[in-house]
């Protein structure tokens, strides 16, 4: 995927009230929200490159589960990368946010307008020259596997249970 994922989300619920950060987190934060970055340049890179892609505008989970039913595969997220994709965190100040809150953020968080996409394992090299070519930072945060659904596994390998969905405009 490209670049970060939750700050969107996680400035919404400034706004909202359930989550407070420092002046310059939440500017940053609002930021993303209100100014998404438009990742042309790397999906016209990734053409021919990408065997599917998508714009994450309702959250990672959600998205990329359309990818999934429609290739009929499933996939594996890795918890350690996701935690590292939420730009706020990484910040001078750690904020407080703790580990499932943030994946919370990550994974069904909503109006990021990055971009998820599939590459075979050969094509690594070639995602990697899209990604400085388009002067944007590219993540591998998981692995597409035969059996359907969407599993997160922690440092060790295991699975966590986990209910986010994808971001809900009505709720």
């Amino acid at each position: 995927m490209t670049g970060t994922l939750g700050d969107a989300r996680l400035a919404l619920e400034v706004f909202r009230g359930t989550q407070s950060l420092p002046g310059t987190a939440f500017e940053a934060a609002r930021a993303r929200m209100e100014c998404p970055t438009p990742r042309v340049a790397v999906g016209q890179a990734l053409r021919g490159i990408a065997s599917a892609a998508a714009d994450i505008s309702d959250g990672l989970v959600g998205d990329l589960g359309h990818i999934l039913r429609r290739s009929g595969v499933g996939a594996s997220i890795d918890a350690e990368r996701a935690l590292g994709l939420l730009a706020a965190r990484s910040g001078p100040e750690h904020l407080g946010l703790d580990d499932d809150t943030v994946l919370g953020l990550v994974l069904a968080g909503g109006d990021d307008y990055e971009l998820v996409f599939t590459a075979p394992a050969a094509a690594r090299e070639a995602v990697q020259a899209a990604s400085r070519n388009s002067n944007t930072p590219v993540t591998r945060i998981g692995r597409i596997e035969k059996q359907p659904g969407l599993r997160l596994l922690d440092a060790r390998g295991q699975l966590m249970e986990r209910r986010d969905e994808s971001f809900d405009h009505f709720k």
